[in-house]
């Protein structure tokens, strides 16, 4: 890795190099030894992290599943393997990722402030092919997703509830903190068409701000920015050239900024990046997260899970799937026996063992990367121990959703442009983005959303994974198959 990066970085070994597999390595065997030692000496003994990791990220869910002071544990140690091992990189050399909790800004950052032109919307409407749902038809397809089993039942209930309530989106007296302003997957322009009052932070690239302050101004809520001139101040013009704020070197910065905003304080992570960076991010927002909740007694968390990923599914997602399973056409029987024979069973394996309560769903896709498997287990380790601790925290799995980082990967995009053969279905970013956003909305007025016993369940509540879960056969298994037959539509 270059030798010039500044702010969070992977730490260096002997021979110099900074080794994001050596670092997944540690982080994971870390998290796994206060309840899996077995586990942990398997995953420090892995050579080829690239192509192993996934064992071992399933390995950290079912070891957890064990008790809730089991998961509490993985998740813990999981955090402290990272803060104690990643670096923060500057002129004067490199210190531990501590020194992000307490040390100085490096400039003040100003806040400008954009307000829409729109009227707020006064009820829920979601689009969906070409149309806006809203009233009876977003209640009849919410119905129709549940018997598909493309989201689960508390994900509809949800939505409807949201639906009942429109004086709920404009999120009064709250400021939700977008980090991720500009990215694909995000509440934030769902949110100012409703109303609220949105803080949004990116890389300080005009070219994203432009488009993010167009969103703001045909909107109907009010942007909040950061600006390197604090004399830029509210109501200032052409902001696009000093907005924003390099999370993984300006965390001092931004924490700054972001306590000082009004009202009740949702900090919301959004944040994407390619490789490596996307863990360097992720960590940042996390020392970011960390020094916040010391400042402001009032925050709450916000974070959006991937659908492939590995979780712990209720009996009942377990059982529409076997379902699926013995329910298969006479030719997908006849087709699947030489396949599994031939791939020596890699291929259309069944996703469960009948009666699993919970169930694991293993929807985790090589292609994605360890890092990328990191960077949002570091996530969701941070909602179970934030939650834990009382904090009001919004984390809800989001359905498979063809965003540019999926479709620029030809294999991602094959497999997606055929999912829907394997009962999987895969959203448009405009449908994904207002569904998540309405149950961000539900989660912020219902605290959080029940409180469950085990932390695998408030995974599991409201997911909207569309499919994956209830689907026939293991997400993995049929991948390949999936890719090849929806290659052709990929390339259209």
């Amino acid at each position: 890795m270059a030798g010039e990066e500044r702010g969070v970085v992977f730490p260096a070994g002997p021979d110099g190099r900074r080794s994001t597999a050596a670092l997944g390595r540690a982080v994971v065997a870390d998290a796994l030894r206060p309840v899996d030692p077995t586990g942990a000496a398997a995953a420090e003994r892995e050579t080829n992290w690239r192509a192993g990791y996934l064992t071992h990220f399933r390995r950290l869910v079912e070891a957890g599943l064990s008790s809730r002071a089991a998961a509490l544990s993985v998740a813990d140690a999981g955090l402290a393997a990272v803060h104690a091992r990643m670096r923060v990189a500057g002129a004067d050399g490199e210190a531990g990722l501590d020194v992000l909790g307490s040390g100085p800004a490096g400039r003040a950052l100003g806040t400008a402030e954009v307000r829409g032109t729109a009227e707020p919307e006064r009820e829920l409407t979601l689009p969906f092919h070409g149309r806006r749902l809203q009233g009876d038809a977003l209640l009849r397809q919410l119905d129709a997703w549940v018997a598909a089993g493309v989201v689960e039942p508390s994900c509809a209930e949800a939505v409807r509830t949201v639906a009942a309530h429109p004086e709920w989106l404009a999120l009064p007296d709250t400021t939700v903190v977008v980090l991720g302003a500009g990215a694909e997957m995000g509440p934030l322009t769902a949110l100012l068409r409703w109303g609220a009052r949105v803080a949004g932070v990116d890389l300080p690239r005009a070219p994203l701000w432009e488009r993010v302050l167009d969103t703001a101004r045909r909107g109907a809520g009010t942007l909040l920015l950061p600006v390197g001139d604090p004399a830029a101040g509210v109501g200032a013009g052409d902001v696009t050239a000093a907005a924003g704020a390099d999370l993984i070197a300006e965390v001092p910065a931004v924490a700054e900024w972001v306590t000082g905003l009004p009202g009740r304080l949702v900090l919301g992570n959004y944040v994407y990046a390619d490789g490596a960076t996307n863990v360097r991010v992720s960590v940042a927002v996390d020392a970011l997260t960390a020094r916040l909740a010391a400042a402001r007694e009032d925050l709450a968390l916000a974070f959006l899970a991937t659908p492939t990923d590995v979780f712990a599914v209720p009996a009942e997602a377990v059982e529409q799937s076997v379902r699926a399973y013995a329910a298969r056409s006479r030719v997908g029987k006849l087709v699947g026996r030489p396949l599994r024979t031939l791939s020596a069973g890699r291929l259309l394996q069944r996703a469960y063992v009948p009666g699993s309560d919970p169930g694991v769903a293993d929807s985790l896709v090589a292609q994605q990367g360890p890092n990328y498997a990191l960077a949002k287990r570091l996530q969701r380790w941070r909602a179970t121990t934030a939650r834990a601790a009382g904090t009001t925290v919004s984390m809800n799995v989001a359905p498979p959703t063809r965003t540019r980082s999926v479709v620029k990967n030809r294999a991602l995009a094959a497999a997606y442009a055929g999912a829907h053969r394997f009962g999987v279905e895969v959203f448009e970013p405009a449908t994904s983005n207002v569904l998540m956003a309405a149950l961000l909305v539900h989660d912020l007025h219902t605290g959080g959303g029940p409180a469950c016993e085990h932390p695998w369940q408030d995974e599991a509540h409201a997911a909207a994974h569309g499919g994956l879960w209830r689907s026939a056969y293991a997400p993995r298994s049929a991948l390949g198959l999936a890719a090849l037959l929806g290659y052709g539509a990929a390339r259209s």
